[in-house]
């Protein structure tokens, strides 16, 4: 669906905290498609009308197209990014590409996980925080991280959306759980310092907590 009125540019309806918004930046970043990107932020706890004609669901990231069309979610953003960069890029066009693809839906997984922990923390009183809810997230989040620790996605001569949605995923738990996981994942504390000396733009996009 296309929305009238829209600049000759992509864009991004995002917040600095969102991992999921990250993931559109740093892919836009390592396409060289960032200076097209006007980055708009939006509030989703109480979502104005105009963003939930543009998604439904109320969630970021949003990317609006020149021709305003609205693209979601940050899945489906990184693939409409690659397309405009020419394909095979962030997503291999090979069979790597569902290897790249599972990284992604696990690195997802932790910030789906984390980012319900927080907003139970968040938006819940203390006396309403549903213990075994926050243990069976953690438990997501722990498992996941031990995979990705015993194995660490390969860092090609492009970044590809695997890489990018660990990336943002680890970024997120330093925000908001002060970087616990680092004590016990040293191999992807030393993927993630590569990661971060291969892309300037994690280091632009880094919120301090």
């Amino acid at each position: 669906m296309a929305y009238p009125g829209t600049p000759a540019m992509l864009i991004l309806r995002s917040s600095p905290s969102s991992p999921f918004g990250r993931k559109a930046k740093l892919a836009a970043a390592e396409l060289g498609l960032d200076g097209l990107l006007l980055i708009e932020n939006t509030e989703t706890v109480v979502p104005a009308e105009a963003f939930l004609r543009q998604n439904p669901l109320g969630k970021i990231p949003v990317l609006i197209t020149e021709d305003g069309q609205a693209l979601y979610d940050s899945r489906v953003i990184l693939e409409y990014l690659d397309h405009r960069a020419g394909g095979g890029k962030l997503l291999p066009a090979d069979a790597r590409r569902f290897d790249v693809l599972t990284m992604q839906a696990l690195a997802d997984g932790i910030c789906d996980a984390a980012v319900v922990m927080t907003y139970e923390k968040r938006f819940r009183p203390e006396e309403f925080h549903y213990q075994p809810w926050l243990d069976r997230q953690q438990d997501k989040v722990s498992r996941a991280l031990a995979v990705a620790n015993a194995r660490p996605p390969e860092m090609g001569t492009t970044l590809d959306a695997g890489c990018i949605a660990l990336a943002c995923a680890l970024g997120y738990l330093d925000l908001r759980y002060e970087g616990a996981w680092r004590k016990d994942h040293p191999g992807l504390v030393a993927w993630l310092e590569e990661f971060s000396a291969r892309l300037p733009a994690f280091e632009r996009t880094t919120v301090q907590p």
